[in-house]
């Protein structure tokens, strides 16, 4: 009788997790249309994102669920920090996809799947089994071979590229470590999302008039902060961007921490690069080569590994 409840809830949690990959696999493609046809800075991009989130949850909770803005106060310098690390990572991996492009820059972030199981392992005592191994490995492989790692004209022609998309991977590993602590806290997932993403609009907001000169994709000057002007069409679609596939997909990826260990809701996030591929292929014409079309096929192997050996 135990397992059914435990069974129920990581039924949850996975359901969760590939919803979420859905709706994150379409912000690389709202990023990289902002990036390509606006200009928009990186750093001004992710502000605007994270504070127009936090805006659209304190309107949502003020009109239907005040009891939500409730019961954090005790934990404000824990979602503090966690929002400066919302910042990094969603500020890295913005800068990310206009250096490489939606789909090698989401595949990128998923180097996070490794830095996931082990620190899951050491910090929070997640277990580290055979299966888990193997799916982190394959994840890597995937990724290596999409992002066409191996390559050295790669590294010679974009080494800053790879590298702050790396970065992104190992910020995004500590997003979701905290994340999961956050649910052992006995904190709502969509609580945690309104405070972080406002804390993280504060971070970038003082990063970008403080330092944007100085920092790759900030804004060179205060008016920088308003660079889509008077386009109605560039708000649109950054509204649409914090609306749907930034609220939903990490506010549902929250909810599937509360039922999921971190690396296996981290390992189930790897099969987004494949549809982002896939949108980005309509949209800009981004092509995928035979190995990373096999790259993304071993991705979604070491999915299903950790999904069809789980309990």
């Amino acid at each position: 009788m135990t397992d059914k409840p435990a069974n129920t809830n990581a039924n949850r949690g996975y359901l969760a997790a590939l919803v979420s990959t859905l709706f994150l696999a379409t912000t690389a493609i709202f990023i990289r249309y902002l990036a390509l046809n606006f200009k928009l800075p990186a750093l001004v991009l992710t502000f605007w994102r994270e504070l127009f989130v936090a805006c659209f949850l304190l309107l949502f909770f003020l009109l239907f669920k005040p009891t939500l803005l409730k019961g954090a106060r005790p934990h404000l310098p824990y979602l503090a920090a966690y929002g400066l690390v919302l910042a990094l990572f969603n500020g890295s991996w913005t800068l990310s996809v206009a250096l490489n492009g939606a789909s090698v820059a989401t595949v990128l972030v998923y180097s996070s799947a490794a830095f996931t199981a082990v620190l899951g392992w050491l910090i929070l005592k997640e277990k580290l089994g055979l299966a888990k191994i193997i799916a982190v490995i394959l994840s890597l492989a995937g990724c290596a071979l999409v992002a066409n790692a191996l390559d050295p004209k790669l590294w010679a022609l974009n080494a800053s590229g790879v590298l702050v998309g790396v970065l992104a991977g190992l910020a995004y590993a500590v997003y979701s470590l905290m994340g999961r602590s956050a649910s052992q806290r006995g904190l709502n997932p969509w609580t945690t999302l309104f405070f972080i993403f406002g804390i993280a609009s504060i971070f970038l907001l003082v990063a970008n008039l403080g330092f944007g000169r100085l920092l790759p994709g900030g804004a060179a000057r205060p008016a920088d902060l308003f660079w889509l002007g008077n386009s109605l069409s560039g708000w649109s679609v950054l509204l649409t961007l914090a609306a749907i596939p930034t609220l939903l997909g990490f506010g549902l990826y929250n909810v599937s921490l509360k039922h999921l260990p971190s690396s296996v809701a981290n390992l189930i996030m790897t099969s987004e690069p494949v549809f982002t591929a896939i949108i980005a292929f309509f949209m800009f014409g981004e092509m995928l080569s035979p190995i990373q079309i096999a790259g993304s096929a071993i991705i979604l192997v070491g999915v299903a590994l950790i999904r069809l050996t789980g309990k």
